[in-house]
């Protein structure tokens, strides 16, 4: 059996230019969705004939892909890059980060918050009517 790594790396450094960027981003985008315009040289450069393209859909939750992303390297290399910021792993706490690049280089980057799961307290009209039966 074959082990894959889970990144090559190739787009690291990309990200990583741009990590403050991102991050300034993923805070802005609690309050409304945001966008940022990437040239498209700057990845056909890395890779001009990356296999399935350039275009990636990629949610995080506390850190972690709540997506499968193995088909993309793209995403990939930027998931290791938010694992690698405080403030991008402390953000994803929250709720859900969506990462979207669409075929012209655009990245959306949208947020939603994941509900805390809230118990719920027995109240006297259950435990009455528990009691009626």
């Amino acid at each position: 059996m074959t082990n894959y790594p889970t990144t090559t790396n190739i787009y690291f450094s990309l990200w990583k230019k741009y990590r403050p960027a991102i991050v300034k981003l993923m805070s802005d985008a609690i309050e409304a969705p945001q966008e940022y315009k990437f040239q498209n040289h700057e990845f056909t450069d890395i890779n001009a004939k990356e296999k399935g393209g350039h275009s990636f859909n990629l949610q995080i939750f506390e850190g972690k892909a709540f997506n499968n992303i193995k088909t993309s390297i793209v995403a990939q290399d930027l998931l290791v890059l938010l694992q690698s910021s405080g403030k991008a792993v402390e953000l994803s706490q929250t709720g859900v980060f969506e990462f979207m690049m669409d075929k012209q280089y655009m990245l959306h980057i949208s947020y939603q918050k994941q509900e805390e799961e809230e118990e719920v307290p027995e109240t006297e009209e259950t435990e009455t009517a528990e009691g009626a039966e």
